[in-house]
């Protein structure tokens, strides 16, 4: 198989992994090729219409696991393609030189077993450091189960890692992914976290301590293959915050690709909406102080699609409003809809000066027409509707039903 051939094939198999933005990291040119900014770096778009800025791709899609929800999985008959080491290293070098690419994602079905796939990960990764002096952003794929040392060795070269956790439970990995247990993913997590940690606190007294994952680690889940509600999905993004110190868990809308009983059939739309309402949902567990609890119950299991969770709270606590912006916390600004971090320091800082006015209010930076309905100001409600819950929905919830369209 020539490698035009296997680019296609990897390329393409490695589409329904979405965890793949740059972090952050930046690493200056020592005499190498190529810089990783701590801008960002610059962007591409896959076939199925996300936003990409790294070149993409499996080292494999011969894979030894059954998992129900992949394309890759064992049992699919699918053209198959493995890149040599040295292949893949020679294609991202290439590519970066005709400024098609500034950096590297990469992944592999469990080729063998995990040790032999990780092996190979870490040959690809040694040819572009050391030999091709590749100074680019890298990111790569933990396969779990692989030995503590190989994953260390990886982490040496790259700038991040994940561990795909895949479904939010135990009993939904059982169910669609007999062979993977989140206590094997928990354990690859947990060493991760303890080196990245080690290493974060030798270079504060030893300042040739090589960097490991300098740009931290995150996982993904996918949404939509099993029955998991966004409770148990929420809940399980915030324990792995809390445990493992996450940079960020990846939300995957789940694709209809296999025929199985256990699967949403395959003419379903993948839940595209559900997807962008975790994803502001992890926006408030991580820079907004809400717990998982409070942004989803048992009595409300599932976020609603029509309004963005912040609202939706808002309107199932009318004790909590109107708030009036010159006394409230900075912690209880945040609980308006409308108004972002920002803006809570800016109504914090002007206050200081003088109380704000609504016309104030308005140039802060708050999204008026959402605050308007939650806020007073100087004892001066905003809104121009009176304040009940019931009126206010009514009014941001848009008369037709939100539809996402399909990217395929």
């Amino acid at each position: 198989m020539d490698i035009m051939t296997k680019l296609d094939i990897l390329a393409d198999a490695a589409k329904y992994d979405v965890s793949c933005s740059s972090s952050g990291v930046g690493r200056n040119n020592s005499g190498g090729t190529g810089n990783c900014r701590s801008f960002g770096i610059c962007h591409a778009w896959s076939s199925d219409g996300r936003c990409i800025s790294l070149l993409k791709i499996l080292l494999s899609n011969d894979c030894i696991y059954d998992c129900q929800y992949c394309v890759n999985r064992r049992s699919n008959d699918i053209p198959r393609a493995s890149f040599f080491p040295r292949e893949l290293a020679e294609l991202t070098i290439q590519f970066y030189r005709r400024n098609y690419i500034e950096g590297l994602f990469l992944s592999a079905a469990v080729e063998k077993s995990p040790d032999y796939t990780m092996e190979k990960i870490i040959r690809v990764l040694t040819l572009l450091r050391e030999e091709y002096e590749f100074q680019g952003y890298i990111h790569v794929k933990v396969i779990p189960g692989a030995d503590p040392l190989l994953i260390y060795r990886a982490g040496l070269l790259a700038d991040r890692m994940s561990v795909n956790i895949e479904q939010p439970t135990e009993g939904s990995l059982r169910l669609l992914a007999p062979q993977k247990s989140l206590s094997v993913i928990y354990l690859s997590m947990k060493e991760l976290t303890d080196k990245i940690q080690e290493h974060k606190a030798d270079r504060r007294h030893f300042r040739h301590t090589p960097r490991f994952v300098p740009g931290g680690q995150s996982t993904q889940m996918i949404v939509g293959a099993s029955q998991d509600s966004d409770l148990a999905i929420l809940h399980t993004a915030q324990a792995l915050y809390e445990k493992f110190r996450l940079k960020r868990v990846y939300f995957s809308a789940y694709v209809p690709v296999n025929k199985d009983s256990n699967l949403p059939a395959v003419n379903t739309a993948p839940p595209l909406l559900r997807e962008h309402r975790l994803y502001q949902s992890d926006w408030l567990l991580r820079f907004y102080h809400f717990k998982a609890e409070e942004i989803v119950d048992s009595t409300h299991a599932n976020l609603e699609t029509e309004i963005d969770p912040k609202t939706a709270w808002a309107l199932r606590h009318p004790e909590f409003f109107p708030l009036e912006v010159n006394r409230a916390s900075y912690e209880e600004l945040l609980r308006v809809p409308g108004i972002g971090t920002k803006s809570a320091w800016r109504i914090v800082s002007q206050r200081r000066v003088a109380a704000i006015s609504v016309e104030q209010l308005k140039k802060m930076g708050v999204v008026f027409k959402r605050a308007q309905y939650f806020v007073t100001c100087k004892g001066v409600y905003a809104g121009n509707k009176p304040y009940d819950p019931a009126i206010i929905r009514k009014v941001m919830v848009p008369e037709a039903p939100l539809q996402q369209m399909s990217l395929f």
